[in-house]
């Protein structure tokens, strides 16, 4: 059989399968409605600090003297700008605490009563405590931050306005005096933000879902109902099947990937630095790496409903390993070590350094190896895998 008449059995095989989709419309539906959901979902439930407000914070202020009223009368202008905190009046950190407790308020600011004293003898340094729900870990660190960053400049602007007088009889700036230096962060590119963070791993993940939980249909389902006997029987060579098995899901994939991109820039105002060649590159290279492994999985079992199963039980834990919602840097070591095995990892690691870099094709080198060498290996085996499978 020629190399024309086995690419004409592919391309027809993949044909059908693409019109099985045609046919139905729920299905190209699900295609965007499903990447469309999940990033909503984490767009909202992983909002930036500007996005944040309301937050009511328990405000304490035991200080008898003019410098605790004064700092409340800070915070809450400076709140009233931002909006960000809704200030309540406890009488003491204990019923501060009790109030964050019983979940009616997420965080505290308690000025000790000794305050404008220490302030007034520059006997020591005095500290305002900032108290949080520490069972919400984002809100806890992203109001402590905040707030103790608040605090920081009100203590540095009270120190500058002590030294100025003396500071201006020797000709130097006051804020140096406070502050001789300080550090100042910045990223590689603009942005930076946690849907930034997942949405590449987010497109990765709805694509290479989407093909591993459609080839039970396409290869297990056919096997149940008959369908499958008729290519085996047909003068078709077991390497244009799974080519047309493959190529079909690979299609498919690859045109769910980009409406969720579009989607992601359009809906989510998600900045794209990456070359758009070498973002599909990455998507078609992501959806290869995965369709061998799921034939040889779908091959193995004995029905659809199994194949499903043994699909979802391998990609689910893959998907949490492979940083698409956490940092791998952030796992325990022995999660570390797992996740270099995965090459949903590397696909993952390509396209967020693709999309949030501008990394270029050559910088995601060994990831585009990985995803390659995986994907030819596991479609080899998919083949005897395939044929044994199917004539059980």
């Amino acid at each position: 059989m020629g190399i024309k008449s086995e690419l004409s059995h592919t391309f027809w095989i993949t044909w059908k399968d693409l019109m099985e989709l045609r046919r139905s419309k729920m299905r190209m539906a699900m295609m965007v409605l499903m990447p469309l959901i999940m990033m909503a979902m984490m767009s909202f439930m992983f909002p930036s600090t500007n996005s944040v407000s309301n937050i009511p914070v328990m405000m304490v202020n035991a200080d008898p003297g003019a410098m605790g009223s004064g700092i409340v009368q800070a915070l809450e202008q400076i709140n009233s700008a931002s909006g960000m905190m809704v200030l309540k009046n406890a009488s003491s950190e204990e019923e501060a605490r009790d109030m964050i407790v019983e979940g009616n308020a997420l965080g505290a600011i308690v000025i000790p009563e000794n305050f404008s004293q220490i302030l007034t003898t520059r006997s020591s340094t005095v500290n305002i405590t900032v108290i949080t729900d520490n069972s919400n870990p984002q809100i806890s660190q992203m109001l402590s931050q905040v707030l103790t960053q608040i605090i920081d400049s009100m203590g540095e602007r009270y120190a500058v306005m002590g030294l100025e007088p003396i500071a201006r009889n020797i000709g130097v700036n006051p804020v140096a005096m406070v502050v001789p230096f300080r550090a100042e962060a910045k990223g590689v590119t603009e942005g930076g933000s946690y849907v930034e963070f997942v949405i590449p791993g987010l497109l990765m993940m709805t694509m290479i879902s989407s093909v591993m939980t459609g080839l039970p249909r396409a290869i297990a389902y056919e096997k149940d109902i008959g369908t499958m006997n008729g290519f085996l029987a047909a003068p078709i060579s077991r390497f244009s099947i799974i080519g047309g098995k493959a190529l079909g899901r690979i299609i498919r994939g690859f045109i769910q990937g980009i409406l969720s991109l579009i989607l992601a820039i359009v809906l989510f105002r998600i900045n794209v630095y990456g070359n758009l060649l070498a973002i599909f590159a990455i998507l078609f290279l992501g959806v290869f790496s995965f369709v061998g492994l799921g034939i040889v999985l779908t091959s193995v079992a004995e029905d659809e409903e199994t194949a499903s199963m043994i699909i979802m039980t391998l990609t689910l834990p893959m998907m949490f390993l492979s940083g698409i919602f956490f940092p791998i840097q952030m796992m325990p070591s022995f999660m570390q070590t797992i996740s270099k095995w995965l090459p949903f990892t590397y696909a993952v690691d390509a396209m967020r350094r693709i999309m949030v870099f501008g990394a270029t094709l050559g910088n995601v080198y060994n990831d585009v190896l990985v995803m390659l060498i995986f994907g030819i290996a596991t479609l080899i085996i998919a083949i005897p895998v395939f044929e044994r499978g199917m004539t059980r």
